[in-house]
Formats: C-alpha cells, sequence, structure tokens
C-alpha cells in the first residue's frame, strides 16, 4: 500500500513506525472514536501515553525543551496516527501549540507551559480563529496593570478539556498571545459536536482579566504571529489525512477479495479493479505531496518554496482522503453505511481534518496567492 516514503538512511523512521503501531495495537482507534462520539471529551489516559511515547512537541528545540526532531519524525508519527485512526486531536494539540509557544519570548510562563504541555501534564489549545458575526476580539490594559479581555472565538479543539488556552487578541495596531485559564470567571465554553464526534468549542470571552505574566507575545500582526505555526501544523494534518487514505485503501482492497458475488471474489471485476487503480493513484499522489512538503522543510521550514509545497500538500492529501473513503464506502455495498462498519468513520475522520486548518479549495487559494507575488 501508498506510504509518506521519506529518507530514512538509519532505519529510525521504521522503528518510529512500528512504535505507532504497536500504541495503535493495545489502544484502537475505532473503538476510541466510537467511545469519544458519545462521552464528547478526551481520554486523557490515552494521551498521557502520547504524551510519554515523546510524540508531543517533537518540532520543539532542544533549547525550548523539546527533543528537537525534524519535520520526517513528525510526518511519520501523524501519517501513522491518521491510519489508525487515532481520534484525539493531536496536530492542534502536539504540534500547533507548541509552536505557537516556541516562537514567543522565554519567560516563565511560556516554560511552564510548554514543558506540561510536552509532558502531558498540561494540555494547551490555541483559541485564534474568529467567530463569523461575533464580536471581535481585543485586549486592554488598565491603570493597576492587569489585562481585559473582550471577544469570541470559534472552532477551539479539546477546549473543554483544557488546562490552558493561548489566546489571539488585537490590541490596537498589534496581535498580542495570552494565556488564559479556561475556568476564570468570564469565560464561557461552548460545545458542539464536529462530523467525526470531536468536541468543537465556541469561546465568550467576557470581561476577562488576566495578570501581566500571562501575556506571552506581541506581533505586528496575527500572521507574524502564527504563519509559522500553522504551516507546520498543516503539515501534519496532510500527514494524517495521507495516512488515513493509505488505511481506508488497504481495508477496502482487503474487503474487495473477501466478499465474493457470483461465485468470484469481486475483486476479480475489471469495473471494481479500476475503482481501486483510481483509489491508489489519489494514495499515491497524497503520500508523495507530503513526501515533497516534507523534504523541503528539512532545514529551511521558512523557504517560500516548502510553504507552497505544505498548501499543496494539504490540498492533495484532502481531496485523496475524501475520495478514497467516499468510494471506499460504496465498494463495501450496503454495510459501508452502518456505523458497525469502521470505514464509514474514516469518511467521518477525513472531512473533519480535510476542514481544519482550510479546506482543499482554501489551500488551493493561499497557493496561487502565494505564487502571485514576484519573488526576489
Amino acid at each position: 500500500m501508498p506510504q509518506v516514503a521519506l529518507r530514512d538512511e538509519d532505519g529510525a523512521l521504521a522503528i518510529l513506525r512500528d512504535s505507532v503501531a504497536a500504541f495503535a495495537r493495545q489502544n484502537p482507534g475505532p473503538a476510541r472514536l466510537r467511545l469519544l462520539r458519545g462521552k464528547g471529551g478526551m481520554n486523557q489516559a490515552v494521551w498521557r501515553k502520547i504524551a510519554e511515547a515523546g510524540w508531543i512537541g517533537l518540532l520543539v528545540s532542544e533549547e525550548a525543551g523539546g527533543p528537537g526532531l525534524s519535520v520526517r519524525e513528525q510526518v511519520v508519527v501523524s501519517e501513522s496516527l491518521g491510519g489508525e485512526l487515532a481520534p484525539e486531536p493531536y496536530a492542534m494539540l502536539s504540534v500547533f501549540a507548541p509552536a505557537v509557544l516556541s516562537a514567543c519570548p522565554a519567560s516563565p510562563r511560556r516554560e511552564l507551559l510548554l514543558t506540561g504541555a510536552i509532558s502531558g501534564e498540561r494540555l494547551v489549545s490555541v483559541a485564534w480563529q474568529d467567530r463569523r458575526g461575533g464580536r471581535e476580539m481585543t485586549a486592554k490594559e488598565d491603570a493597576s496593570g492587569e489585562w481585559i479581555l473582550d471577544g469570541e472565538k470559534a472552532f477551539v479543539e479539546a477546549a473543554g478539556d483544557a488546562t490552558d488556552l493561548l489566546v489571539v487578541a488585537s490590541h490596537g495596531a498589534q496581535t498580542c498571545l495570552f494565556a488564559v485559564d479556561p475556568s476564570s470567571p468570564g469565560v464561557t465554553i461552548t460545545q458542539r459536536a464536529g462530523v467525526d464526534g470531536g468536541a468543537l468549542s465556541n469561546i465568550a470571552f467576557h470581561d476577562v482579566r488576566i495578570g501581566q505574566d500571562r501575556k506571552l507575545a506581541v506581533a505586528p500582526s496575527a500572521g507574524a504571529l502564527l504563519d509559522q505555526a500553522l504551516a507546520r501544523t498543516r503539515l501534519a494534518i496532510a500527514a494524517e489525512l495521507a495516512g488515513l487514505a493509505n488505511k481506508a485503501l488497504e481495508i477496502t482492497v482487503e474487503y474487495t477479495r473477501q466478499r465474493v458475488q457470483f461465485g468470484k471474489p469481486i475483486a476479480s471485476f475489471q469495473v471494481i479493479q479500476h475503482r481501486l487503480v483510481d483509489m491508489w493513484m489519489q494514495a499515491e499522489l497524497a503520500s508523495a505531496a507530503v513526501r515533497n512538503a516534507a523534504e523541503l522543510c528539512v532545514g529551511n521550514s521558512e523557504a517560500a518554496a516548502a510553504s507552497t509545497a505544505i498548501l499543496a500538500a494539504k490540498a492533495r492529501a484532502s481531496d485523496a482522503a475524501s475520495m478514497i473513503c467516499r468510494n471506499a464506502i460504496h465498494l463495501h455495498g450496503a454495510m459501508g453505511y452502518t456505523d458497525e462498519c469502521d470505514i464509514g468513520l474514516y469518511l467521518k475522520r477525513a472531512i473533519n481534518l480535510g476542514a481544519l486548518l482550510g479546506n482543499a479549495d482554501a489551500m488551493r487559494r493561499l497557493f496561487i496567492e502565494n505564487n502571485s507575488h514576484p519573488r526576489h
């Protein structure tokens, strides 16, 4: 089956894949996804196992308290967890939040949050998207030196389980990042279920008062504050989607070999073989796009070529996962639509991940915008 074929001279990436596979055997993804769907919250015990395995904050430098690994290791873990249908918001909590914190100036608060997130002792989620039609998120400093936050944020992952929120707010012409305790007075979290059953939250902040030490960073714009972290996370999501697509294809190929009609496995029918080849091509293209982006990022994560390659990989992997999972359901026949059949869970997860941090169309628009400016 297709796989993101990264350079692995010493075999370390193969060992990493094996460790994720061993984790999945002990913690089957489909069963956990069904449990999460009814429960509405994260499995904290499983998240601690992920932290103990050292898979949180892989890209955080050693100087900042992280393992300082490369994009290759991140892609392998994300791809493997995607294939195993891990329901946790891994990309947002283990890639996005640590990347945002890593970009902040050193401070005791940043160190507390970053080391806590990597160890699994703290669960840090980023509230960065404004709610359409809601109040703009603003920050004001009062005479006593306290900050007052007011506004709304949307589509926050794991807000109900978070110990800390990283909140992006405007202060005049600047953009600031604040660390907020979600239990603070004036913070109201409203949860709803996503397509795959995971919880998404809207958060309202009404005159939330926090100390000066909770201001983590100041930047001239939200882009300056978040763009690099967003790029890293989109690549992780693309890898997760590629892994999911590859696994859905593998499951479907095996099923068509076992399902018999007219005295033959349906995999022997030419029309089925054509469908499977189309699915295989999409899986290969997604894996190749992720590999290209990852190799361009190694040692040069801010290059324009790497940035556009990440957008292409996210778009390609989103489309591939959706196409493969939809065809997989069709090839499973009527049982593919039942909740007992795991393949339907793969489609729901693909829809959720495909929309996360921008769907395929949004990635293509950004790709065109990035390439429409002349390079010097």
